[in-house]
């Protein structure tokens, strides 16, 4: 039987299976056939059960590349907690030895450093670069320029809406209760919105005050997730652009809290924990 060895994290909820592809030969060799494979391994019936796939392969511009792959066979750009988890891990397992670590994404070069304590990688801080903010970036068709505080309809009903791209696409709406949002009906419908040509990821927030608020989102290609790096980043970064909130905010998610800081030199910083919940094997055949 071939199986490959993975290792089960998790940041704040949001779960991923990691196979170190440096290592591990049986994995498939046509990349066509890794959207089936991460929806098998994903399934939290029939499979190890997770958010996404990640696998760590070898960079030439950097010290890994990170390639990630959603529960239904999707390929984003960019994880924010999937990256995390990365960085501990390859940091725990003595693959990148130093705290600044340089991964290779979709997105571009991406830059986790690892806080330690007591000489152990407690949590980890990373660089998610700058925020893109044009409609073109995100991209959401309408015309050129940001897009904040937008109406935009869906079922008859207007929905104001904040996009931010990191790396990704994301939708940002504030809401007065992110409880009482009907997130299994509206997230499905919104991020398929035909102003979404490449979908986008659907933030729900709730201000609290000007130093916090909660979020609830609803992933692209995978669904409801408890958790949400590059959301929190987005959100951080809307909450700041409608003046809500300063420019470093912590944003609660369901399992606990990251903090996002839109730096003064545009970069967002998102720090937050990551942890190791298993190790196995995946049979193949």
């Amino acid at each position: 039987m071939i199986a490959i060895k993975f290792v089960k994290f998790h940041g704040l909820g949001n779960d991923f299976v990691i196979v170190d592809a440096l290592e591990e030969s049986g994995l498939p060799e046509n990349r066509e056939e890794l959207p089936g494979l991460a929806r098998d391994v994903c399934h939290r019936r029939f499979g190890v059960g997770a958010d996404g796939l990640i696998l760590i392969k070898k960079s030439d511009k950097a010290d890994i590349y990170m390639q990630i792959i959603n529960s239904d066979g999707s390929e984003p750009e960019m994880c924010g907690n999937g990256i995390r988890c990365v960085a501990k891990y390859v940091y725990d397992a003595g693959i990148v030895p130093r705290r600044q670590i340089r991964v290779e994404t979709l997105a571009g070069i991406i830059l986790p450093e690892i806080i330690t304590d007591d000489h152990k990688a407690a949590m980890v801080k990373v660089d998610m670069g700058q925020p893109g903010l044009e409609r073109s970036d995100i991209p959401m068709l309408g015309p050129a320029g940001r897009v904040v505080g937008e109406p935009l309809e869906h079922r008859g009903e207007i929905f104001r809406v904040t996009a931010v791209s990191m790396g990704n696409p994301h939708c940002v709406i504030f809401v007065d209760d992110v409880q009482a949002v009907p997130l299994y009906q509206l997230g499905p419908e919104l991020e398929v919105h035909p102003a979404f040509p490449r979908k986008a990821n659907i933030e729900f927030v709730q201000v609290l005050n000007q130093g916090e608020v909660i979020m609830r989102v609803w992933e692209r290609g995978a669904g409801y997730t408890m958790a949400c790096g590059t959301g929190a980043c987005a959100a951080g970064v809307a909450s700041c652009l409608n003046g809500y909130t300063g420019r470093k905010v912590m944003v609660h998610l369901q399992a606990g809290p990251l903090e996002i800081e839109w730096s003064v030199n545009n970069h967002v910083y998102m720090t937050g924990p990551a942890r190791k919940v298993f190790t196995g094997d995946y049979p193949l055949e």
